[in-house]
């Protein structure tokens, strides 16, 4: 995970500036509403995009859940009314009472069933749209610049919509129905006690504004709080992940690490929770004052209609009716406004989402009709007067370098760590672009080919290789995923990298599937074994240029030299490029080129290199001596 402090570059670029004076509150309100109408429309987008039907079914649900309460005081008022009138001798027959009854057993059931097919709504909404959310995102990734994620602020931006992908989108649609519902319930409502007049629910709607204005300041400090420690949860979730990491596990246990790392996420989480703690222990005092307020006015409200009732201006069953009804329009402002400041600020994290689908790549072909790549011929490559350096990193890693490697050419790239070789075989291959010069392919620039077919165009094992948990035929056929996998082909790719005799001998051979992520029975091979795997994705490709990355670090000089050697077999007259930190591979190349903190400082074949006496001299002299120096003979015995 990169470095870095808290992520303010996303909370900055949505930030609203507070109004200056009186005259700027309608610019700050025209802000506000347009900038929470923007989420709430992203939001609504991307659940149609997962199912539209789900949106059809939120909106019943919506009115429905507004009306059904509204419905059942009445049929409750009515029915405490009927049951006083027989208590005092004035109903005869139950029918009445009976038919009321009726109405509701039948709104009990009904709303029994829609409160169930409501959770499964949410249930099934929830899976559908974090689905479709984890999809644009992995979509969206692919298509981002590899340096994009060498940035703390872009890798915040990915962890942050990774993160809140799973539940806030619908945690946010169903709080906004959910609003819905409640205006509803409280219109109707409000209708229902036109009979006591207006005074009741004006004060009612009035003591609600203090926890209105408590719970949108507090979800603001909360999500500003949230952004501002960002740094705080990703050490966190750094501290607790590399303790149950299956690669470091054995690490950690050997240095006692363990309990290191325990205190570093305890002290980190205390000073994390501190502020969080503050923040709402503050907005719970505040709601304390609030409710004594609300309630000390419903008691008022509950005693004036109670002396409607005993003054003979009601029925008994109003005062059910019209309590219940100010008790329901006092909860349903309490939802309007928790529910509202819930959105407000789940809308504020959607802005993460928003950010990261925004970013745009700029490693895309500059021509509007990119050039297509003509396969199986020789391919040119030209840097010319080339420099990179990452971003946010002011030293060049690549410094001017100017070099042509001709169609069918082996060069072999060596360098002290550090040198800029893997960069340069990024910059090659257009994961990044340089930032100075220009690379150029078949006398073309680089920039002007079609993505796709450039990569297409390199078969290539990095040093950081990937290991995959799939099977080892599997492993082998992402060399040329887009095509049909055949026997012959992962059979020749194992043979090619000297890696058929430990697949034979594993328990289902090409079958077995690899690592325990998934399978009890996977298998967990061994570093030179998974280096042997990742060389024969590059032997199944059908790339017209073949590079290798200091692939065979984890092999022995002899298994090393093995697949060298079955490399210059194979290639057939491919350019072929290799990074290695072994000089003894670099005898048999067309051309060494010796790079030194970015530059090239020598260039030739292993003779002429040799015959300057320069660095390439010193590096092979140096690695020579230790195979060459003899063993003493007490050092011997002492084995």
């Amino acid at each position: 995970m990169p470095p870095g402090g808290p992520d303010n570059s996303v909370l900055d670029q949505y930030r609203i500036p507070r109004p200056k004076n009186i005259k700027d509150v309608p610019r700050f309100l025209k802000e506000v509403i347009g900038s929470f109408s923007k989420r709430m429309l992203y939001i609504l987008k991307l659940v149609w995009e997962a199912s539209p039907g789900i949106l059809f079914l939120m909106a019943f649900m919506a009115v429905f859940n507004g009306v059904m309460p509204v419905v059942g005081s009445l049929i409750g008022k009515e029915l405490l009314n009927r049951l006083a009138q027989a208590y005092n001798g004035q109903l005869t027959t139950f029918r009445v009472v009976w038919t009321l009854l009726v109405f509701q057993f039948g709104y009990l059931l009904l709303n029994s069933l829609v409160n169930r097919l409501d959770s499964t709504i949410i249930r099934i909404s929830g899976e559908l749209v974090t689905n479709h959310i984890k999809l644009k995102i992995m979509n969206k990734a692919k298509e981002v610049d590899l340096a994009s994620f060498d940035s703390p602020e872009f890798y915040a931006k990915m962890e942050n919509a990774n993160r809140e992908a799973g539940n806030r989108p619908i945690q946010v649609l169903r709080a906004t129905f959910s609003i819905a519902s409640a205006i509803i319930s409280i219109v109707s409502f409000i209708i229902v006690l036109a009979a006591v007049g207006f005074l009741p629910v004006l004060m009612v709607i009035v003591v609600a504004i203090p926890s209105t204005i408590i719970n949108f300041v507090y979800r603001r400090k909360n999500h500003n709080y949230v952004f501002r420690r960002s740094k705080d949860r990703r050490q966190m979730s750094y501290y607790s992940d590399i303790i149950v990491n299956k690669d470091m596990v054995k690490e950690i246990r050997m240095l006692d690490l363990a309990d290191n790392f325990i205190d570093r996420y305890s002290q980190v989480f205390k000073r994390y929770f501190k502020g969080l703690k503050r923040l709402i222990v503050e907005e719970f005092l505040w709601n304390v004052g609030a409710t004594l307020l609300s309630t000390a006015v419903n008691c008022i409200l509950f005693v004036w209609i109670a002396k409607g009732v005993f003054e003979g201006r009601y029925e008994i069953g109003y005062f059910s009716l019209y309590t219940g009804a100010l008790n329901s329009i006092a909860s349903g402002i309490a939802t309007l406004i928790t529910t509202t400041a819930s959105i407000y600020e789940g809308t504020l994290f959607i802005n993460n989402m928003i950010a990261f689908m925004e970013e745009e790549p700029t490693v895309k072909p500059i021509l509007d009709q990119p050039r297509s790549i003509e396969r199986g011929i020789g391919h040119v490559i030209e840097f010319r007067d080339v420099s990179f350096h990452y971003p946010g990193i002011e030293r060049n890693v690549i410094n001017h370098v100017d070099l042509t490697i001709h169609a069918g050419e082996t060069i072999v790239i060596v360098g002290l760590n550090g040198a800029g070789k893997t960069t340069l075989i990024k910059l090659l291959t257009r994961l990044y672009d340089p930032t100075e010069g220009m690379i150029l392919l078949d006398g073309h620039d680089i920039r002007e080919y079609d993505l796709k077919e450039l990569y297409d165009l390199f078969g290539i094992v990095f040093q950081d290789y990937g290991k995959y948990a799939v099977s080892v035929r599997d492993n082998i056929a992402f060399g040329e995923v887009n095509s049909e996998v055949t026997e012959d082909r992962i059979t020749g790719a194992a043979a090619a990298s000297n890696a058929t005799d430990f697949i034979n001998a594993l328990p289902d051979k090409y079958n077995t599937p690899l690592m325990r992520y998934f399978e009890e029975n996977g298998i967990e091979l061994s570093i030179g074994q998974w280096q042997k795997l990742a060389i024969a994705r590059a032997f199944y490709s059908k790339s017209d240029i073949l590079i290798l990355d200091e692939p065979t670090a984890s092999l022995d000089p002899m298994a090393e030299q093995e697949i060298f050697n079955q490399f210059d077999e194979l290639r057939s007259d491919k350019t072929s490029i290799f990074v290695s930190h072994r000089l003894s591979s670099a005898t048999t190349a067309d051309r060494i080129i010796v790079l030194q903190d970015g530059r090239i400082v020598e260039s030739g074949n292993h003779s002429q290199l040799m015959n300057r006496k320069g660095e390439y001299y010193t590096l092979f002299s140096t690695q020579a001596k230790r195979y060459l120096t003899p063993v003493d003979p007490e050092d011997k015995q002492e084995e």
